[in-house]
């Protein structure tokens, strides 16, 4: 669970790790967390683990109308934190 737009680094680093010990990851983006599907680097995120985005945070942020634009992101992946848990 992501719900800081800080860090981004971190978060691919220890994604990568995850990665090279064989493990799958699931990474859910909520709160102020959802700003970092607007970094370029978001889509090397994409590419490595399963990503689903809290939809009312993301509407929250004012980013409702750029559901688009999130790399490797579809309406499928954008979820509510209930059914995240």
């Amino acid at each position: 669970m992501v719900s800081t737009d800080k860090h981004m680094d971190c978060v691919i680093n220890l994604t990568s790790a995850v990665l090279a010990k064989g493990k799958q990851v699931s990474l859910f983006f909520t709160g102020n967390g959802v700003l970092l599907a607007m970094k370029p680097q978001f889509k090397q995120l994409a590419d490595m683990a399963s990503v689903s985005i809290c939809d009312e945070s993301f509407r929250a942020n004012g980013l409702h109308d750029r559901q688009g634009k999130v790399p490797r992101v579809t309406s499928i992946n954008f979820t509510s934190q209930a059914k995240n848990a």
